[in-house]
């Protein structure tokens, strides 16, 4: 978005009419608002974030909370964050942002296209003299969400510059649910994970998981799909995905989310990220001129 560009100027130079919109969303920050024929849905354009996603007749899909702080410079909480080009805290510099500054960053709407019942749109951010006070390197980094009755995110970094880089990135998801205590996740058993609420160790996954306390675990080599069982919603929604590694788990529990300032005390209780990674040991390597997509594909079904 241009210096001077408001919502309205961006609509009339990309919204379809019936179909997607730019508007002002929460925080008059600027949104594309979806209302396509497979779905409904909204994507910011602070951090090219997804916020909701509803396919035609079915319930919302993803967690927002309803203390997200809807501000430029701040991580809105919830929906899908971007996490790039570091995971969790930057080794080195405990000032650094945590996962990264492109999810608190303004993007560059670059197109909104209508196939079929599906609506497509893709967001741009490219490194600048900010970023690189944070991280040296010049890079662009595009995602394509397409909503309809799936819905598909994919990254994709591309190295600008002249020297290799090694990026992690995550498409951090909030997905919404009934009752955590009514979740079940299928799909991780006999997979290695690292519990980073066990100072990082290394541990092996027995059968599906449920979620009964603070838990932020990376499993590590899962290219396979991930099903999470909503007993509350009576819903399963499938996680699959491509060029992608690993996969965090992450419920911050009743402490944790207490000291959160833009989450409720209780809202943990609404939500699971299920997150489609490369991190840790899966970090990705770029040679200049090189390009690496990774893609989230999230179905729902009655369960």
């Amino acid at each position: 978005m241009g210096a001077h560009e408001t919502a309205a100027d961006l609509d009339r130079k990309f919204g379809v009419p019936g179909v997607a919109r730019v508007v002002e969303g929460n925080g008059r920050l600027p949104k594309v608002a979806v209302t396509a024929g497979n779905a409904s849905g909204e994507m910011y354009l602070l951090g090219a974030e997804v916020t909701s996603w509803k396919p035609q007749g079915a319930e919302e899909v993803l967690f927002v909370s309803a203390a997200s702080k809807w501000a430029d410079g701040k991580a809105i909480r919830g929906g899908v964050p971007i996490c790039c080009p570091w995971f969790g805290n930057k080794a080195g510099d405990p000032k650094a942002p945590a996962h990264g500054f492109v999810r608190a960053k303004a993007w560059q709407l670059e197109s909104i296209e209508k196939n079929g019942g599906d609506v497509t749109i893709s967001m741009a951010t490219a490194g600048d003299a900010e970023t690189r006070k944070l991280w040296p390197s010049d890079f662009r980094l595009v995602q394509r969400a397409t909503f309809g009755s799936v819905l598909v995110m994919e990254l994709e970094m591309t190295n600008t510059g002249q020297s290799s880089f090694r990026f992690e990135a995550a498409l951090h998801t909030y997905f919404r649910v009934g009752d955590i205590a009514q979740v079940r996740i299928r799909g991780l058993d006999g997979i290695r994970y690292l519990d980073k609420t066990d100072g990082n160790r290394e541990k092996l996954q027995k059968g599906e998981l449920t979620i009964g306390t603070e838990t932020d675990s990376v499993y590590l080599d899962t290219a396979h799909t991930v099903d999470l069982i909503d007993g509350a919603l009576r819903r399963t929604i499938e996680v699959s995905k491509e060029n992608s590694r690993s996969t965090v788990v992450w419920n911050p529990w009743i402490v944790k989310s207490k000291a959160m300032a833009d989450l409720g005390d209780d809202e943990w209780k609404q939500f699971a990220c299920v997150e489609t990674c490369n991190v840790a040991g899966h970090a990705i390597e770029l040679a200049p001129g090189q390009k690496h997509s990774m893609k989230a594909i999230i179905r729902t079904s009655r369960s």
